[in-house]
């Protein structure tokens, strides 16, 4: 396994969308093995195989408190999502140390295939239903600092130019 590169907003590669998984085999195996280590280490709930350079509809989440319940989505689909709204504080591994409220259904369901390429469906609500909203979201190329204020992710963007400029001159 290996740690793999977190793409930074606002790279453009952040906005592809994501194509669908062929066939699950052993090449889409090590990548999810790669994600779930990168997703953990980092740490984070979640990671989307776009935010790693990788543009195939690929999820991992892990959202128990001992972060030993990996779940994996490939080709994930929206079913269901309620109208009821709720609204949940998030962050991004891809716009580290920025978090605000971002408002999406409560509620989901969502079908997808597992590591062995089964078919399976879930019922999500609660920090699941925003993780799987969240990372389906970077699945169509869309960040959650694109459900802000415009100012706001204007003011985020350049922060993390900024920022990346001042990793560029510590090498």
């Amino acid at each position: 396994m290996a740690l793999l590169p977190v793409l930074c907003y606002p790279d453009p590669r952040l906005h592809k969308v994501a194509k669908p998984v062929e066939k699950v085999d052993a090449r889409i195996q090590k990548i999810v093995a790669n994600m779930a280590e990168t997703m953990y280490e980092a740490p984070g709930v979640g990671l989307a195989a776009t935010q790693v350079d990788i543009h195939e509809r690929i999820i991992v989440i892990d959202v128990s408190d001992e972060q030993n319940e990996l779940m994996v989505f490939i080709n994930p689909e929206v079913l269901w999502a309620s109208p009821e709204k709720k609204s949940w504080r998030e962050g991004c591994l891809s716009v580290p140390d920025f978090y605000d409220d971002v408002e999406r259904a409560a509620s989901v369901r969502v079908k997808a295939l597992d590591l062995n390429g089964n078919p399976f469906e879930i019922d999500a609500d609660g920090l699941l239903s925003v993780c799987l909203q969240h990372e389906m979201d970077h699945l169509l190329g869309k960040v959650f600092v694109e459900y802000l204020s415009i100012l706001k992710r204007n003011r985020i963007s350049l922060k993390m130019k900024k920022r990346a400029k001042e990793l560029v001159g510590q090498r």
